[in-house]
């Protein structure tokens, strides 16, 4: 790689780490935000689910933008919409700016990842990929991971608005720095954009993460007519949304390529990494709910016991990293996914009331070495499997699923939890136990469906290389 191209992945990887880590940076924040606010906990909830569905909308149509524009241009706009997204929300008045900032700030996010991987598959030669698809999965899972603990830290020491404060100051010299020094490393070309198709995207994949997200609501009998409308009208849009990019793609000109699929390594990579993601945004939820309901933590003491499971990822990912580019996706793969299946049948079994911290500690730091195991593989194996003209759908796709998994995590997760704590409520628990219960019943779920991820492991083939060489090598 250039020194060019180096350049080019470095300020791409920092700024993403950036985006991406203010994804999960609010739920800490929600409740002293409510309050600052003088909102309900439902119109709070939208800080999130505002960003979450922005994403699911815009990602999809990433791998369209990425054929039109060229590096600079993608890059300046994301990061200009996220600073000033970022700058919305640190100078609020009230809940209303603060959620349209969210909004911007998303925008910009939902281009970040795609553009960073179109980007690296297009510069690295596929001998060198595992290294840097190294450094992409310190930035897809510790940054979200982290994101709890980085909130709690400030808001112990300062108010809600620091969280965007501290953030513009960086967000801007990245946007400085990427207007005078990124070079462009991909050649745009023509492509048609299908609106139909994109107002497909926006109604499939918006309604089923709204969806998703509100689906907890189920387990206590209150759920909102409008969440199982947002997901019958989500999985229609989503099928109708399919069936025309399948027409479109004979003749080149679909919103979302899905010949991506095509490709068996692509498409069990996939499968894998939405059932890992699930884990992983699932175990951000249960961990703080056990963490301060169960063990009676404060928000600090919890975001710093999740915090050495996040170091850990980020510390394993770039050796994990050199490690594929030696030996392949399986000898990584098939440990990694057992780890994650080990580490969630002991948060099944373990997750008591009066438990130990250090139980939660240790099963965090299992997981975590097991997803770092997992995540750079996947990446690399997936992307690296499809022709170069498909890197950029391929990444919009690897997008699209990271984040409605991340909601299906969510929402699966949180549904087990409600049923089994209110069940238990109901025959006579107290609030704790009610609680462990529920998190302890929505670990076994994830530990089950962990089991089958371990033999799609196993199918999992390395990218060819030198099939297609990147552009300008």
């Amino acid at each position: 790689m250039s020194a060019r191209d180096r350049l080019a992945v470095v300020l791409l990887l920092v700024s993403t780490f950036v985006v991406i880590l203010n994804e999960t940076i609010m739920g800490v924040a929600l409740p002293r935000l409510r309050d600052d606010l003088g909102v309900t906990a439902s119109a709070a909830q939208w800080l999130t689910t505002g960003f979450l569905l922005t994403m699911a909308v815009v990602i999809p149509v990433t791998g369209f933008l990425l054929q039109r524009l060229t590096t600079r241009q993608a890059y300046l706009g994301a990061m200009g919409a996220f600073s000033l997204g970022t700058l919305v929300c640190a100078v609020a008045p009230g809940f209303e700016l603060l959620l349209a900032g969210r909004v911007v700030q998303a925008l910009g996010t939902a281009v970040m990842l795609p553009l960073l991987m179109t980007t690296v598959m297009n510069v690295t030669p596929p001998e060198g990929r595992g290294r840097t698809m190294g450094n992409i999965s310190v930035v897809i899972s510790v940054a979200p991971a982290i994101g709890p603990t980085v909130s709690g830290l400030i808001l112990s020491v300062l108010t809600w608005r620091w969280m965007f404060g501290l953030v513009l100051p960086i967000a801007v010299a990245a946007l400085v720095l990427g207007a005078l020094r990124l070079p462009d490393v991909t050649e745009p070309r023509h492509a048609r954009v299908d609106l139909v198709s994109v107002a497909l995207s926006a109604v499939g994949f918006g309604g089923l993460v709204f969806g998703l997200s509100h689906i907890g609501e189920a387990a206590q009998g209150g759920v909102e007519p409008t969440t199982v409308g947002a997901l019958v009208v989500g999985l229609a849009g989503l099928g109708v949304f399919v069936a025309r990019q399948l027409r479109l793609q004979r003749r080149d000109d679909a919103l979302l390529d899905l010949r991506t699929f095509r490709n068996r390594t692509f498409a069990v990579g996939v499968a894998l990494m939405a059932v890992m993601m699930m884990s992983l945004f699932g175990s951000i939820i249960m961990l703080p709910i056990y963490a301060q309901d169960v063990l009676g933590l404060d928000t600090l003491r919890t975001g710093l016991l999740l915090l050495p499971g996040g170091l850990l990822m980020g510390l394993l990912a770039p050796l994990v990293g050199r490690a594929y580019d030696r030996v392949g996706p399986r000898p990584l793969l098939v440990p990694g996914t057992t780890l994650v299946s080990v580490a969630v049948w002991g948060m099944a079994l373990l997750l008591r009331e009066g438990g130990s911290p250090w139980v939660l500690v240790a099963a965090h730091l299992t997981m975590s070495a097991g997803l770092a195991l997992v995540f750079t593989p996947l990446f690399t194996s997936a992307l690296g499997s499809v022709p170069q003209r498909l890197y950029s759908h391929g990444s919009a796709v690897i997008g699209t699923v990271q984040q409605v998994a991340g909601a299906a995590g969510t929402a699966v997760f949180v549904t087990v939890l409600t049923a089994v704590s209110t069940g238990l409520a109901t025959d006579g628990a107290d609030a704790v136990t009610a609680t462990a219960g529920g998190v302890r019943g929505a670990f076994l779920l994830g530990a089950v469906l962990s089991l089958p991820a371990i033999a799609a492991a196993l199918l999992v083939r390395p990218a060819p290389e030198g099939a297609e060489r990147p552009v300008g090598h």
